[in-house]
């Protein structure tokens, strides 16, 4: 098996200090690692229009992360933490439930309220539920965003809005697309005041996202799937283009691989799901130029994926860098510039 195959090919220690718990005050303070080739550049992402120019296009994810987490009790009182993650009916959802061995049948009662559900269905780690009535209502009050596993500590209102990017709009999400965290709209509005096009693609992040790797042979992983929508304005500007093309995030990127495209290779206005795994050796259909992205989590299929769109070696080199240098690590972390090998 060659290295670039290797899941320990893409683990990393990292310090606990490291791992940003909160976004900082300012969103574009953020640090931002620029990586071309072997160069690696330190700078601030507020610099990023710098290296963007005229007839460039940039491609934003505008997925917005639904308040989906919301609380309750067994029967036997235990507690309950349930993300919503689909919507099938109703009454019925798809649904992460974090408590003391949650099992098909168990009935769960919503804090703060009389609305149950009971576990009808187990599937991996996830479970079908069914609510004794519409729970839309419950949820647009009570419910919270969720937030990644490894933050630990409870976010303020105020926080939790700079969970979600400047350019989101479509609910869906259970996660935001991070790497575009750091834009703020001043800085937007400069970037397209210098003839740089925004382009819009919506990716509805799953909670598979933050499952790690565990086959051997990262090859062998079998991808989560995730919805996502290009419409026939954003695919023109997007084969258009007179510059380079930016992408902001892995879920944008993802998009534009697992897009439709014509004969000629053009994009062509998509909505589906995909399950589209990228890892070293793929070949790259989308013509990106460079990559805006944040550090990822070990193990993680993200990490695959920015290893395949530069190079294992490289993006390795970057992290211990990073580490050294003490940037901020995953969602509410620092950004890099990665430009493609």
């Amino acid at each position: 098996m060659k290295p670039e195959y290797n899941l320990s090919n893409y683990d990393y220690s990292l310090p606990k200090e490291l791992i940003a718990e909160k976004p900082l005050k300012k969103r574009d303070m953020s640090k931002l690692m620029v990586v071309k080739g072997k160069e690696i550049v330190h700078k601030h992402f507020y610099n990023i229009i710098d290296y963007l120019h005229k007839g460039d296009v940039l491609v934003i994810n505008n997925a917005k992360v639904n308040q989906c987490k919301i609380f309750g009790r067994k029967i036997t009182g235990s507690s309950a933490e349930i993300i919503l993650t689909e919507k099938l009916d109703d009454k019925i959802y798809k649904a992460h439930i974090k408590s003391t061995h949650p099992k098909v049948n168990t009935r769960i009662v919503l804090n703060n309220s009389k609305i149950y559900f009971d576990i009808v269905k187990k599937e991996e780690d996830y479970f079908t539920i069914k609510f004794s009535e519409k729970p839309d209502d419950y949820i647009k009050k009570h419910g919270e965003l969720p937030l990644p596993y490894y933050i630990k500590r409870h976010l303020t209102k105020n926080e939790q809005k700079k969970y979600q990017t400047i350019f989101s709009k479509n609910f869906g999400s259970i996660a935001a697309p991070t790497a575009g965290l750091h834009f703020t709209k001043e800085l937007l509005g400069r970037i397209k005041r210098k003839g740089v096009k925004i382009a819009e693609v919506t990716l509805h992040i799953g909670f598979g996202t933050f499952r790690p790797i565990r086959e051997e042979d990262v090859r062998k992983h079998k991808m989560h799937s995730e919805y996502f929508e290009i419409d026939k304005k954003n695919a023109s500007i997007i084969n258009n283009y007179k510059g380079r093309l930016f992408v902001v995030g892995t879920t944008s990127l993802r998009a534009l691989e697992a897009a439709k495209r014509s004969r000629n290779g053009n994009l062509l206005p998509t909505k589906k799901a995909t399950d589209i795994f990228i890892y070293p050796g793929y070949k790259f259909k989308s013509g990106a130029d460079a990559l805006i992205t944040n550090f990822h989590l070990p193990k993680s299929t993200l990490l695959v994926l920015v290893s395949a769109f530069s190079s294992p070696e490289i993006i390795k080199k970057a992290y211990a860098e990073a580490i050294e240098k003490r940037y901020r690590f995953y969602s509410l972390g620092d950004a890099m510039l990665l430009y493609r090998r």
